[in-house]
């Protein structure tokens, strides 16, 4: 049969996706170029892929069929670059990278300049992407590793063909507009004396009465704050739900509500508000995620030797601090 990888990818993608639209955006493609890959790969097989249902499309039989077979050979077909790949002495080639938005902020600029010194023959290319979908994105060959997050309270469910590696920990604090918990601390019953790290301590009980700014629940972030303040023995008031976290941070300063950060979340936009330690340990860990076949291939173990080192020296602090007030910068 006369096909391409890339018609391939488009058929298997939309069995996972439903829709040209998402599928598009997952490979980055427009919808017509899509569609075009799937037309392409009708007239190289004669057989009808998809019909049309409403506004929708569904895969006809023939189109389920090719589709298993599909995932088989692009699966074979990476094991195959990622063989010969291995049997070259450099590290040298392109690597397609997906990451969300903190990620892109933060983690990938130092560790692109480690890469560029250290393998000058790796060309990286990043594609920023939803967080919740990175793990799929890599399972399905739209990229060749992720940079995720992974919630010890919501955990993401694993997929045997991947292999994760924890790249750093963050504790959840609570972002709170100036002067907003004054006086509330303790009503929980514990102390509101500070913390470790110089911050008041309160817990999350002392926000029940107060609007809170988080994404959707049907987010694993937003699952992870949502099991927390029910483990805590309440439900969270949500006012604006909002994923974007500059923009979280605008609303906090602004006074509308609250919500957790974490230290890398704070460095995203100068924001002047409170940062309180809880009572409560909440956290976030910061993961690397490639196919299992992958993860020896030189130039991916080569990235995720310098995205661990990056992430080691990452810097905790970024901000100025004065009294429970913070300004991040």
């Amino acid at each position: 049969m006369d096909w391409t990888s890339a018609q391939l990818r488009s058929l298997v993608e939309l069995t996972r996706r439903g829709t040209i639209t998402a599928v598009a955006e997952a490979l980055g493609y427009t919808p017509g170029g899509v569609s075009q890959q799937i037309t392409a790969l009708e007239k190289a097989t004669g057989r009808q892929l998809l019909r049309r249902v409403g506004r929708r499309v569904e895969l006809t039989d023939a189109g389920v069929t090719l589709a298993l077979h599909a995932e088989r050979i692009l699966t074979t077909e990476a094991e195959a670059v990622e063989a010969l790949e291995r049997t070259r002495n450099e590290v040298s080639g392109t690597l397609r990278v997906g990451l969300f938005a903190t990620a892109a902020a933060e983690i990938l600029p130092p560790a692109l300049r480690q890469v560029r010194e250290r393998h000058p023959g790796v060309t990286v290319r990043s594609r920023d992407m939803d967080v919740d979908e990175v793990y799929d994105a890599v399972a399905g060959g739209s990229v060749d590793l992720a940079l995720g997050l992974d919630y010890p309270d919501v955990p993401i469910p694993r997929n045997p063909s991947l292999r994760v590696r924890e790249l750093s920990r963050e504790r959840f604090s609570l972002a709170v507009p100036t002067g907003t918990m004054s006086g509330r601390s303790g009503r929980s019953g514990r102390s509101g004396r500070s913390g470790r790290s110089g911050r008041q301590k309160v817990s999350l009980t002392d926000t029940r009465d107060l609007g809170w700014i988080l994404p959707s629940a049907g987010s694993y972030y937003g699952r992870a704050v949502l099991t927390a303040c029910r483990r805590a023995g309440f439900e969270p008031q949500v006012l604006h739900e909002v994923t974007d976290t500059a923009a979280t941070l605008a609303l906090v300063e602004a006074g509308v509500g609250v919500s957790v950060v974490t230290d890398l979340m704070l460095r995203l936009r100068p924001s002047c508000l409170e940062v309180l330690e809880l009572h409560e340990t909440m956290e976030r860990h910061i993961v690397v995620v490639c196919r299992s076949f992958a993860e020896h291939r030189p130039t991916v173990a080569a990235l995720v030797d310098v995205l661990r080192t990056s992430a080691g020296r990452r810097p905790s602090g970024g901000r100025q601090q004065s009294g429970n007030t913070l300004l991040t910068r």
